[in-house]
């Protein structure tokens, strides 16, 4: 279905947002007094926390108690993945890829919120590439109904063992040719992180137009980075540009696959512009 020219940038499209909060407030009254978590999936910088931040917003305006958890607030802290580099592989230092995050806290605070317990929601600063201590970690609102998960590959599938051979990268090419790096991420998607994502309700992708424009909406939120913190761990273009490749093969994998499955597909222009909802959206 058409959606229109809008764009996600500086605030998502009205339109869209109304839409996907009326799919949303359907789903969780049929869940009732079950907690219903909404997986929100998309490239770095395709504007997954802005969506996310307006639709609980809007679902809070309807009285359904929402909060949101990123994948990228349960990465293992920069101790724990510096051991996960020296045991496993190098390419392990970098956060990112399955394997960089602590399913087990994820799958607590989804347990939490499921008994209507109160829960602490996990916060990372990655200017400092760090979690930050549970002390300054927000609460989730008093009988949460809505949990919106987002992150770069919430609800990613792992690869056919045989579509890892062939690097898609010259990071690939020379850091990991023997695949140990990728092989290990791939079996953390068949593992671990199955379990995490499994219990995803409804999964919505924002399906950039190809990998080629993530190094630049990914360049766009390092710059906002920079303007906010005073450097320490923030990264110059040249290093985004690599950094970036880490996420190559599994974003590939979920613009090719996904859409067949997922629940709401928000296509999106190189502008980051709607161009059409597809599914239940």
């Amino acid at each position: 279905m058409a959606a229109g020219n809008h764009v996600l940038t500086g605030g998502p499209d009205p339109a869209l947002v109304r839409r996907l909060t009326a799919t949303v407030a359907r789903e969780q009254a049929v869940h009732g007094n079950r907690l219903l978590v909404v997986g929100i999936t998309g490239a770095q910088g395709s504007g997954k926390s802005t969506l996310a931040a307006a639709l609980a917003d809007r679902l809070a305006g309807m009285a359904l108690p929402t909060a949101i958890l990123s994948l990228d607030d349960l990465y293992l802290t920069r101790a724990e993945r510096m051991r996960l580099a020296q045991t496993v592989h190098p390419l392990f230092a970098t956060r990112g890829v399955p394997g960089t995050h602590d399913v087990a806290l994820g799958l607590s605070v989804i347990a939490a919120l499921e008994h209507g317990e109160a829960a602490r929601l996990p916060r990372f600063d990655k200017a400092k590439d760090d979690r930050l201590p549970e002390s300054e970690w927000p609460a989730a609102p008093a009988g949460c109904r809505v949990l919106l998960f987002e992150g770069w590959c919430v609800g990613a599938r792992p690869q056919e063992a045989d579509a890892l051979a062939d690097p898609v990268n010259t990071l690939e090419a020379t850091e990991d040719p023997h695949g140990i790096w990728r092989g290990h991420a791939n079996a953390a998607l068949g593992g671990p992180y199955r379990a995490l994502f499994d219990r995803i309700d409804l999964l919505i992708l924002l399906a950039a137009p190809g990998f080629g424009v993530v190094s630049e909406w990914r360049e766009e939120q390092e710059a906002k980075l920079r303007t906010r913190s005073d450097g320490a761990r923030v990264m110059p273009p040249a290093q985004v540009e690599r950094f970036i490749r880490h996420y190559e093969r599994i974003t590939r994998h979920i613009l090719a696959e996904m859409p067949a499955r997922a629940d709401v597909t928000v296509r999106l222009g190189s502008g980051r512009e709607v161009l059409a909802i597809e599914g239940r959206g």
